[in-house]
């Protein structure tokens, strides 16, 4: 798999998936799977797997998106982003490039970070074995 080669991926994800990841869509905010989940584990790269984020940095900050307040060190890529008349900062998986949201300097943790994440753009790994990933 190459780096930034969205091609690859179309087979594998789903349109919405696809969409988010690749063309830098956003989901409806309050819809994503992964915005009300509470169980501890890790947070992945729905495309290649990589670990992003741990449960223990996301936060409900009201904004309708799965909301941390840290990606773990070297995991994900800052890009200045001015589309939409505004100018924010994209966030994309380190290992594979694909699109995972914005982060903002208003998170209201000792970080003052919010990385806002599409639910779409993420899988789930629970730390118990019993739990279903994305549940």
């Amino acid at each position: 798999m190459h780096k930034n080669d969205p091609t690859q991926w179309r087979e594998r994800l789903t349109p919405e998936q696809f969409h988010v990841c690749w063309e830098k869509g956003t989901e409806r905010p309050y819809t994503g799977a992964l915005l009300h989940n509470r169980k501890q584990g890790q947070y992945l790269c729905v495309c290649c797997k990589s670990v992003l984020f741990d449960a223990s940095a996301k936060f409900d900050s009201g904004c309708g998106w799965p909301s941390f307040d840290q990606a773990i060190a070297g995991t994900v890529d800052y890009t200045r982003d001015t589309s939409h008349g505004m100018e924010r900062v994209e966030i994309t998986c380190h290992t594979c490039g694909s699109h995972l949201g914005h982060v903002f300097p208003d998170g209201p943790t000792e970080t003052g970070q919010r990385y806002c994440v599409n639910s779409l753009s993420l899988d789930f790994a629970s730390e118990s074995a019993g739990d279903a990933q994305g549940e």
